[in-house]
């Protein structure tokens, strides 16, 4: 009966991740530094996300 909490925390973190992707792929860094972060953010999705406001390209 409705969506239960950590389904919505995981469908925010979904948004997110596909947000971080999609300005890390539109960034000018180099296509290395792109696909390293666009890994970190699959692989992590919670901790990359995180690195990636702290430490990701900046545009």
């Amino acid at each position: 009966m409705g969506i239960e909490i950590g389904g919505l925390f995981g469908l925010l973190i979904l948004i997110a991740d596909v947000w971080a992707i999609v300005k890390t792929v539109n960034s000018s860094a180099g296509t290395g530094s792109k696909v390293g972060w666009i890994v970190a953010i699959l692989l992590l999705p919670v901790l990359g996300l995180i690195l990636w406001f702290i430490l990701g390209p900046k545009d």
